[in-house]
């Protein structure tokens, strides 16, 4: 394998004024080398990492990094800015700027070489010796480790060192450890004699390469200047190592800084406990030191479960109840979909087997012949229908799951199956499960003694939430939400002429809005809702086609885009829309995401017009769907199933249209194929943001 940073990959006098220009001039020399072979593609995935969360960090550092396929090999760049570069870092710009390339399959050796990169960034030494350096290759082995930070200072200018001197011997380093071991002895009123006080820590970050480890070494030396003992488990893409849980048993406090979940986050249940981002973990170690000791003298400890729930894990402790009441309803969504596709297939194969009757055959337990169509045809349809049985209680356990962790499975799942009971089906399992998260979240926040936590999350909570949430239902709300999931069925059976079509439109809208994101997933689910039954009406089953039809037409539209008109779009694009024309025709609006994260302003207005024609057009043609998944493979299953191709057609052809036009618009100012455009087109991509897919 070649070297990682050779002297062609390091830029002393990087002129570049922005963020954008200063990758593109780092990853034009990684062209040059081979390292990267299509420079827009891979500057596109260096975008979309600095989308998710800024990559400067307090110091004077940015540190853009990403694994693409346009990676050859792990790529380290290095570029020193003399004006400074702004990468959104709280303290300014940043002047010591390092692109990390990685493959999308880079191996457990390549990432320890990049997490020991991270890790050198904390080191002030480090840092002082490379904006001291005046020679590309001297810096490169410095990088490599080829030569020690004292050595290469040793070689810098005389003027150069005594101001790094200076700036270290000044530096927020050391006053921040002189504070955090103050400011911890004040809070927790230890003296040097007593045992050192100890914390395990985990660090994580979207990508694992950089930031996880950046943290770690911040926390650990922020420890050292403290008297603190911390140990570290680093959860990165090479995989992790789980501490010890002697370890963990003997820890006095816990520090979580992550931006994606802990893993096996049950371990460290018990213990006073402080859960920040990733980015906090670098720049304030000595602020959650002191933190988490101050919590210990005050003896807050997370009782029953581990702090925070699945959904708060994912995302910023300061999103607003909004934005949190969006994602419990879709982590109870991404775990229905499942049970909704299985059994809504084995319903539909049992009726393309055994004909519409099927639903009035006996029990195969009571009557299976293998040799006779009819019996294979009640088996999947009867095997659909247990699947489907499940559809409310998931839905209700896993919102409530989202909430309230593992404690809320249990009322939320008994919610969800009174729901079935009194006739309340969907809509009850929407309030059954935010009721039972509700309920648990109440309970875990009751004080209660050491004495009685072992027994909290298998007994008290199980019994308790669930005696509630039964008698809510049952007793409370039941009634009405039952009548209100009637009056919507009533309604959808009424919908003919002009309503039905409208709302054909409307549905194709949502469908194409966000591509598998929230909207189209409350589309869909109003939509698989409607057939979630054994005998589902005629209005239900085309509410399913418009939106089946409606959700296939992004990725189709883009990939017939790419072929009639390929030189609007990048060889990436291109190569993107060979593998739309499979997903499109299996029904993953996902397949349009790259289009869209790329020109959100172009593909996605394009993909609602045509979503909106198609869905308008299959419910104006009467065609109806069964299957709640399947795409063009379930096409036999379809009513009208030939005006149903024409309506998927239909749609297509008006989102190309579009894209094409709008694309080639674009294409037609002046000189705007060149460096700028596509500066411009990363530009766009990072003040965007991402579809979310499911």
């Amino acid at each position: 394998m070649s070297e990682m940073i050779t002297a062609d990959l390091v830029d002393l006098d990087l002129s570049a004024e922005t963020k954008e220009a200063a990758a593109r001039a780092l990853a034009e020399r990684m062209v040059t080398l081979g390292r990267v072979t299509d420079l827009d593609g891979f500057l596109a995935d260096v975008a979309a990492r600095e989308a998710q969360m800024p990559t400067g960090l307090d110091g004077g550092i940015g540190i853009p990094h990403c694994r693409s396929v346009h990676v050859t090999e792990p790529t380290l760049g290095f570029g020193r800015s003399a004006a400074g570069i702004d990468f959104g870092a709280p303290d300014g710009p940043a002047d010591l700027i390092f692109l990390i390339a990685a493959p999308a399959g880079a191996d457990d050796a390549h990432l320890t070489i990049l997490s020991s990169l991270a890790r050198q960034l904390m080191n002030a030494e480090f840092t002082s010796a490379l904006r001291a350096v005046d020679d590309a290759a001297a810096a490169a082995a410095l990088i490599r480790g080829d030569e020690s930070p004292a050595a290469a200072a040793s070689t810098a200018p005389e003027s150069a060192r005594s101001a790094e001197d200076s700036e270290g011997s000044e530096g927020s380093k050391d006053s921040v450890a002189v504070s955090a071991a103050a400011s911890a002895d004040t809070a927790t009123g230890t003296t040097t004699s007593e045992r050192p006080f100890r914390i395990v820590a985990v660090t994580s970050c979207p990508t694992g390469i950089a930031h996880t480890y950046m943290a770690a070494e911040s926390l650990e030396n922020a420890g050292r200047e403290a008297g603190v003992e911390v140990v570290v488990e680093t959860q990165g893409s090479a995989g992790f190592t789980r501490l010890d849980p002697a370890v963990i048993a003997a820890a006095d406090g816990v520090i979580f800084a992550h931006d994606v979940p802990v893993r096996d986050k049950d371990r460290f249940a018990g213990k006073p406990t402080v859960d920040v981002g990733v980015k906090a973990g670098i720049n304030k170690p000595a602020e959650l030191i002191t933190e988490v000791r101050g919590k210990a003298a005050r003896g807050e400890v997370s009782a029953g479960s581990a702090p925070g729930t699945p959904v708060e894990r994912s995302g910023d402790s300061t999103e607003g109840y909004g934005t949190k009441l969006r994602k419990w309803l879709m982590s109870g969504v991404s775990y229905m979909v499942p049970f909704v596709a299985a059994g809504g297939l084995l319903i539909a194969l049992g009726f393309a087997i055994g004909g519409y009757k099927i639903n009035k055959a006996p029990s195969v337990m009571d009557h299976f012949l293998w040799t006779q169509a009819d019996s294979w045809g009640a088996l999947f349809f009867q095997i659909g229908v247990v699947s489907f049985g499940f559809l409310v209680p998931v839905l209700a356990g896993y919102i409530a799951y989202g909430m309230a962790d593992r404690p809320g499975l249990v009322p939320g799942f008994v919610g969800g199956a009174i729901s079935l009971t009194i006739n309340a089906g969907f809509l009850g399992g929407l309030a059954a499960g935010l009721i039972a998260g509700g309920v648990v979240i109440g309970i875990q926040k009751v004080k209660i003694p050491a004495s009685l936590r072992g027994i909290m999350p298998v007994v008290v909570i199980p019994l308790i939430s669930a005696a509630i949430v039964g008698f809510l239902m049952f007793v409370v709300i039941g009634k009405p939400i039952a009548s209100a999931q009637k009056g919507m069925t009533d309604w959808l059976n009424g919908l003919t002429g002009t309503n039905a079509v409208l709302l054909g439109a409307l549905l194709g809208l949502m469908m194409c809005f966000d591509l598998g994101g929230p909207v189209n997933k409350v589309a869909y689910t109003f939509a698989t809702a409607g057939i979630a039954v054994a005998s589902p009406s005629d209005s239900a089953m085309k509410i399913m086609a418009a939106v089946m039809a409606a959700g296939m037409v992004p990725p189709l539209a883009m990939a017939l885009a790419t072929t009639v008109r390929g030189r609007l779009f990048t060889q990436t694009e291109r190569e993107n829309g060979k593998a739309a024309w499979v997903l499109g025709a299996s029904f993953i609006s996902e397949g349009a995401i790259p289009f869209a994260a790329a020109d959100p302003l172009r593909v996605i207005p394009s993909a609602m017009v045509g979503g909106a024609v198609t869905g308008s057009l299959s419910m104006a043609f009467g065609a109806t769907l069964r299957a709640p998944h399947g795409g063009i493979f379930v096409v036999p299953l379809i009513g009208n199933p030939f005006l149903y191709l024409i309506a998927i057609a239909a749609g297509v052809c008006v989102t190309t249209a579009l894209v094409v036009v709008l694309k080639g618009m674009r294409k037609q100012a002046p000189e705007g194929t060149g460096k700028g455009a596509a500066d411009a087109a990363i530009a766009t991509t990072v003040d965007s943001k991402e579809p979310v897919a499911a």
